[in-house]
């Protein structure tokens, strides 16, 4: 999975992070670095993602990710 997020408000406005690993929404919680960061999310590290809930068979998912920056 490879996800970018950019932020266009408040103090983060211009930053972003860029994520890129396997993304298992079978396992409860997975890791998947930051591979990359602009502006205030320079430096990024690691990102955790937490599956909330999850229909198997339509695939749907509800999933929260908590990153931790070095700034």
């Amino acid at each position: 999975m490879a996800m970018d997020f950019a932020f266009t408000d408040g103090i983060y406005n211009g930053s972003c992070l860029s994520l890129l690993g396997k993304n298992s929404a079978v396992n409860p919680a997975r890791e998947m670095p930051i591979v990359g960061g602009t502006g205030l999310f320079r430096l990024g590290r690691v990102n955790i993602a937490q599956a909330y809930w999850l229909d198997v068979t339509t695939g749907d998912a509800l999933v929260g990710y908590n990153d931790t920056v070095v700034h």
